[in-house]
């Protein structure tokens, strides 16, 4: 018998990792005091606790203003509309991030067109950006990925000398910095999601922030039914929507705004002690340090798995190691141009094909380094895995032990891995980690 558990062996993990999502005593007391008061939605805008906790986010951050949403996919089309976006504009997207990073180019009427992303951070490459330019292009949206930032030096000069506005989606960021500057401050708007998997959490939820007052009064009124902003400078009269946070929500975000700074150093020094491990075990490799981040945010801890050469599949690696106890995806992510949730067609968004000599097919879109990502290379762990105090040691062990029986994996079922016949919606166990 294999020494490996997913072929009958002993696992190197039986105990669970550390909870999630936590919560402080204070938390209870202030969602008590939310319940007695009775007032539980989200008008008005912004209400106590949204508003308090806003603007300490915004803050944290490096930004003037916060506005908080009903989640991450709203910010990122809310955020579209107050930068311009209009029917058939074109918004350059990395093709290897969660569908509603597309989606909500889509949901704001534009068109998303998908640039590849660099090899060591996973994150969209500049290069690929810039070949796909084209007259049409208004805006582009940077994801800061698992635990890299986007060159956002480079990618801020390409939008200054296009004249792009620039959308980060941050939902993986949470209180992380590049050179200095917090994640959202850089372009026009950052959007963040309180998604129940993220560094911080309200079961759902989201944020927009911006140092633009027009652009933030712009939102207020999107996810306010249309109302004026508070403010209301530059009497901005828009078509809204019921997008708000509600004050429940809101309570639960303050605690996660206090256990954040202390929750994050913990992480950092796990995925140190992880990838100077890993960084010895033949055949993975963890991603290269990125000196800019000044302040880690680490979402997931990715790393990258080289021993498809084997004939083993990365699917089938990931699928021994989580035998081993360690919570792991491979397909965390797929291109999204080929993902089963993105339904862009000429008949769902009409943009898609008005206005131009052909419509956008989506099937001849390539980019390789995110499918290499997405199919053969990328390894994701969740950021719970970081929080204890030797749990990285577990983790290390249980890839080593796969890395040196991997022989016995060459000649193994591949339905072993879970997802080679399998749609996304049939694969339940790749659902609890993602998604805004």
């Amino acid at each position: 018998m294999s020494e490996l558990a997913i072929l009958g062996g002993n696992p190197v993990r039986c105990r669970p990792f550390s909870p999630w999502p936590q919560y402080l005593p204070s938390d209870v007391q202030r969602v008590q005091r939310v319940l007695e008061s009775r007032h539980w939605g989200g008008y008005p805008v912004p209400s106590r606790f949204a508003g308090e906790f806003a603007d300490r986010f915004a803050a944290m951050h490096g930004a003037k203003y916060g506005l908080c949403v009903s989640n991450g996919t709203i910010a990122l089309v809310a955020a579209l509309r107050a930068v311009g976006v209009g029917f058939g504009d074109e918004v350059i997207v990395p093709a290897y991030t969660w569908d509603g990073t597309a989606t909500a180019v889509l949901f704001a009427g534009g068109i998303p067109v998908f640039a590849d992303v660099d090899p060591d951070t996973y994150c969209l490459d500049i290069e690929s950006v810039r070949r796909a330019l084209t007259p049409r292009t208004k805006a582009v949206i940077p994801v800061h990925l698992a635990m890299r930032f986007v060159d956002m030096d480079a990618l801020l000069a390409l939008a200054t000398d296009h004249n792009l506005k620039v959308v980060e989606d941050c939902a993986h960021a949470h209180g992380g910095m590049y050179q200095g500057r917090g994640a959202g401050s850089m372009g026009d708007v950052g959007c963040f999601s309180f998604q129940e998997s993220k560094l911080m959490t309200a079961g759902e939820g989201g944020i927009v922030i911006t140092s633009d007052l027009r652009r933030f009064e712009h939102m207020q009124s999107q996810v306010n039914c249309g109302r004026a902003s508070l403010t209301d400078v530059y009497h901005q009269r828009v078509l809204g929507a019921n997008y708000r946070i509600t004050e429940l929500q809101a309570a639960l975000l303050a605690g996660q705004l206090d256990m954040l700074p202390e929750m994050a150093q913990r992480r950092s020094r796990a995925a140190a002690r992880l990838s100077e491990a890993l960084a010895g075990i033949e055949g993975v490799r963890p991603l290269p340090p990125q000196p800019e981040i000044t302040r880690d945010t680490l979402y997931c801890y990715v790393f990258q798995y080289r021993g498809g050469e084997t004939g083993v599949a990365r699917d089938v690696f990931a699928a021994a190691l989580e035998a081993e106890g360690i919570p792991c995806d491979g397909r965390f992510y797929e291109a999204v141009y080929r993902s089963d949730l993105f339904y862009a067609s000429p008949e769902t968004s009409p943009q898609l094909r008005i206005g131009r000599p052909e419509p956008v097919d989506y099937s001849r879109v390539r980019c390789p380094v995110a499918e290499r990502a997405a199919y053969e290379e990328a390894i994701w762990l969740p950021q719970f895995v970081l929080l204890g105090d030797d749990d990285v040691e577990d983790i290390a062990l249980a890839v080593d032990k796969v890395m040196r029986n991997l022989a016995d994996l060459e000649t193994a079922e591949p339905s072993l891995a879970g997802v080679k016949s399998m749609s996304r919606a049939e694969r339940p166990k790749h659902e609890r980690m993602r998604n805004y």
